[in-house]
């Protein structure tokens, strides 16, 4: 979360070349962020606020830390498919130990413990160190800001993913429910920083949060390399 409200910093101008070649769909991508905020005004926004409001904070911070935990289980996935064997080891010993000693993931023992929590790895991080292209940018109604590239693998990522797994459709849908509300509650605290042109805004920041994940957080700022200063 630190990261996001450090990207926003340069999030009006350090892409804007780039970012007008990337997103040949903009009249579309608008409509579909149009679509999406006033979801986010009435419903998404209003659900978090409220959850806020009635859980304590440590619980809030609990049930954040579950679904993180789970989440590991992708990230294994994809650090594997990507060769970092490394940073395997070290998110399946967070997996183990927090589903353990941390209780199905309430507390995070394991960073205590030495084990970091990783930014995380999706498919289409995987895709990006195969050389598969990110393609054109894409606002997609309920989804949210993504890519040509990006679409698809979302749904990849949820073979690996444990909520899809239960069987009783009410519970997996109210566990899916929660998880995005508690998402959303986590965001709040930003919803303060969009400034000016939101579309712009949101898309700015999502493609430098994309670039950030897929060079393993190593970003080449516009001032070149210092040491020759």
């Amino acid at each position: 979360m630190a990261l996001l409200a450090a990207l926003t910093i340069n999030s009006h101008n350090s892409l804007a070349s780039e970012t007008n070649e990337r997103d040949p769909f903009e009249g579309f991508n608008r409509t579909s962020h149009k679509f999406n905020m006033v979801l986010d005004d009435y419903l998404a926004r209003p659900a978090a606020k409220v959850y806020t409001a009635v859980l304590p904070d440590p619980v809030e911070r609990g049930i954040a830390n579950i679904f993180d935990n789970l989440n590991e289980i992708t990230n294994v996935a994809n650090d594997l498919l990507q060769a970092k064997f490394g940073q395997a080891a070290n998110d399946t010993g967070r997996f183990l130990i927090n589903s353990t000693l941390g209780v199905g993931g309430l507390f995070d023992v394991a960073q205590s413990m030495g084990l970091d929590k990783s930014e995380g790895e999706d498919f289409s991080q995987t895709l990006a160190v195969w050389g598969v292209p990110d393609g054109p940018f894409l606002m997609l109604p309920l989804i949210g800001p993504s890519s040509l590239r990006d679409m698809p693998t979302k749904f990849v990522d949820r073979l690996t993913d444990p909520v899809a797994e239960i069987d009783e459709v009410a519970a997996r849908n109210s566990t899916a429910v929660l998880s995005l509300v508690s998402s959303r509650a986590e965001l709040l605290e930003f919803d303060d920083l969009i400034t000016g042109d939101s579309y712009i805004f949101v898309r700015d920041i999502y493609l430098q949060r994309r670039e950030f994940l897929e060079n393993d957080g190593v970003i080449e700022d516009d001032f070149g390399d210092l040491d020759d200063y």
